[in-house]
């Protein structure tokens, strides 16, 4: 059973503006520390050794005068916060990108101070690097902090640095800035000197008021260079922060005796539990009259009024069977709407026991998703079992690889001979362009999708332009001295505004419980035509997972009609999976030969949680050198998905899909969804979302 989304998730318009009111909402959103200018936790500029609680992820900016920054935080484990930052310079031309780290090394005791350390810019130009060891320690409603720096943080340089008695090479720190992306591994808590930083916050008892007081050493010196001498009058500086509402955080500050600083942010809880949210009321099948069923369902049959009332509820009956002696049934079931494949299930358990023939005592529900099977659940007919307590039927509920039924009596078709049409206003964005942070495209994105069986199909999209500022881009030509495979990329999202994104035919199966398949060929996406197939060995209950894809991509003409240019390529990868039992964290690692043919491996992590939230980021090598990839150095980004039932207040699968580059270059560059994918899709619906699911699999 095929009946994938024909747009992905979370790309039209209208939920990319649901996703971003997230951070206007109070659903979900938690109290969160004082976050700094920078991102990362901290009083206004310098960091404090506080964290976030485990899985918030955190939007904000800061105007001050010098800079504008916007900033992404995230809580990835209880220990460990990474931000994302990009900075502007308001005296001169420059947009800077770069990363954060900052790992707690133990918790605040009774007389201990929490203490942590960081690394900052560590992945960017170094424009603002620093490292750090701090430590903070309450006192009551009172929070002091103070910590040692390196680079810009040793700005007052107290002392030596005491790392040099261990090893000359932290004697000497380099100041060239470069294209960015390399680690500066001997740059790391090197410099002959270090410095002092550090403050207090004082937090009301009757207000949701915080104020703070910081000494930061910073020079400045990296803002001199458009002639105009800056000096920082003191190194003191002050402000409030007023907690609006709750995660919701507003900050004013008075910087260095020089400029005031404002900001803001939203800190959003990606751990809280979905509620689980009644089902619609409706009139079943069996309380219906024949006449006021459709001619196709015929009353008297258990399997038409379980289809009929299953569609009905949002879950999707594919096949069933009885067994020879009429106590146990199979049914190969779907869910449409259900953020959460427990609370899907928990219905169908509901409705099969509802109009399954009373001889069934065991129920056993064969899980499809995207048209492949994963798992096999067997659950113990609740009214068979009725003198049971729910915690002690939820513990007969047993994981078993899965099956296709053969030879099944009842199954569902879902051809019916039409095309589907969807309409919607969808959009394109392209950040962190140097000449302007934003650019982007309003247009209606027009669907279609034809069943030609179960596990295949034909898709279609076309998008109208509406609106589109992709034409004032200055990076029009690209300078790249690889094959410009995505780098061109503006040229269609001017020269094709309007124009076909997709044209596919698609098969996805499971040739056993094990092995999982997709094919594909047509129009793949906006820049690509060609063909290809993906393979996933995912043994049941398995938490490691093998995968192959080979695609044969040809580049498609700027203008986005059938036309192809010149370049074309074989691209493919095998990929290794680790489903971690470490914080819900996944990670993936493919290698193989990437769009400008070059050659290595592309590293990706992700946390999801039982709600739908996925964070990620990924790291990809080849052997393109640093300097022929250009700025940089190499392919790098972050992954979110934010479902979007929260927001919608209903059932939904919907979600907010993207990936954050810092810059598109043509290194390590893959077709976008067909290389190392059927393990992501498949990520709902694999075993530890049923087994740590509990008495929410009950109806």
């Amino acid at each position: 059973m095929l009946r994938k989304p024909l747009v992905e998730p979370g790309k039209t318009f209208s939920t990319v503006l649901l996703s971003l009111s997230l951070v206007v909402s109070v659903a979900n959103f938690v109290s969160n520390a004082v976050g700094a200018d920078y991102g990362a936790t901290g009083l206004i500029d310098v960091p404090s050794a506080r964290m976030q609680s485990d899985g918030t992820f955190t939007v904000g900016g800061a105007w001050d005068g010098l800079h504008d920054s916007y900033m992404l935080t995230y809580q990835a484990t209880p220990w460990l916060e990474g931000t994302f930052r990009y900075t502007g310079f308001n005296d001169f031309f420059h947009w800077d990108r770069n990363y954060e780290v900052k790992a707690r090394l133990w918790q605040e005791q009774y007389l201990l101070p929490q203490v942590a350390v960081g690394i900052r810019d560590m992945v960017g130009t170094g424009v603002f690097g620093s490292e750090y060891v701090v430590a903070t320690k309450g006192f009551g409603n009172w929070d002091a902090t103070l910590g040692m720096g390196w680079g810009r943080l040793a700005g007052d340089q107290l002392f030596n640095n005491p790392l040099t008695r261990f090893d000359d090479r932290f004697d000497s720190r380099t100041s060239e800035t470069g294209q960015g992306g390399e680690l500066s591994l001997g740059n790391f808590f090197s410099g002959s000197t270090v410095g002092l930083f550090g403050g207090v916050q004082y937090q009301f008892q009757r207000w949701p008021v915080t104020v703070t007081a910081e000494y930061n050493p910073d020079s400045y010196a990296f803002n001199n260079q458009s002639g105009r001498e800056y000096s920082p009058s003191t190194k003191l500086s002050y402000g409030l922060t007023w907690e609006a509402l709750p995660g919701v955080s507003i900050s004013l500050s008075h910087q260095h005796g020089d400029h005031i600083g404002f900001s803001f942010s939203a800190a959003l809880d990606t751990k809280a539990a979905p509620p689980r949210r009644q089902s619609a009321v409706f009139t079943s099948a069996l309380d219906l009259p024949q006449d006021q069923l459709p001619p196709q369902i015929d009353k008297r049959r258990w399997y038409d009024r379980l289809l009929y009332d299953t569609e009905r509820q949002g879950i999707l009956l594919v096949a069933a069977r009885i067994s020879n002696d009429g106590q146990q049934a199979e049914l190969i079931v779907g869910n449409t709407s259900y953020p959460l494949w427990a609370d899907a299930i928990s219905r169908h358990i509901a409705l099969a026991d509802l109009h399954l023939p009373p001889s069934v005592k065991q129920l056993y529900f064969i899980v499809e998703d995207g048209g492949h099977r994963v798992t096999k659940l067997s659950v113990p007919r609740p009214s068979a079992v009725s003198h049971v307590s729910d915690t002690a039927l939820v513990q007969r509920i047993r994981q078993l690889p899965p099956s296709d039924i053969t030879g099944a009596a009842n199954r569902t078709d879902f051809t019916t001979g039409k095309v589907n049409f969807t309409a919607d206003i969808n959009n394109r964005v392209q950040l962190f362009d140097p000449d302007d942070p934003l650019r982007y495209q309003v247009y209606l994105d027009i669907g279609a999708e034809y069943a030609l069986t179960n596990h295949w199909a034909i898709r279609a999209q076309y998008g109208v332009n509406l609106v589109n500022n992709f034409d004032e881009s200055r990076r029009q030509e690209s300078d790249s001295v690889l094959p410009k495979v995505r780098s061109d990329v503006v040229k269609y999202l001017i020269q094709g505004e309007s124009g076909l994104d997709m044209l596919t035919l698609e098969v996805r199966d499971s040739l056993s419980g094990d092995i999982h398949y997709r094919a594909f060929g047509g129009v793949l996406e906006e820049m690509y035509s060609g063909l290809g197939g993906e393979v996933l060995y995912w043994p049941h209950q398995s938490r490691v997972a093998f995968g192959a894809s080979l695609a044969y991509a040809h580049q498609r003409d700027f203008d986005k009609d059938l036309d192809l240019l010149d370049y074309n390529v074989v691209t493919g990868f095998v990929s290794a999976y680790w489903a971690t039992p470490f914080y819900n964290f996944d990670t993936a690692l493919h290698a193989g030969r990437y769009l400008a043919k070059d050659v290595g491996a592309t590293f990706e992590i992700r946390r999801t949680f039982a709600n739908g939230w996925q964070v990620g980021a990924w790291a990809t090598l080849t052997d393109v050198p640093f300097e022929d990839f250009g700025e940089g150095s190499f392919d790098k980004g972050l992954y979110f998905k934010i479902p979007l039932d929260g927001l919608l207040n209903r059932n939904t699968r919907s979600a907010y899909s993207t990936r954050m580059r810092p810059i598109q270059r043509d290194g390590g560059q893959r077709l976008e969804n067909h290389s190392g994918n059927i393990f992501w899709d498949l990520r709902e619906a694999r075993f530890d979302a049923f087994s740590e699911a509990g008495e929410r699999l009950l109806p």
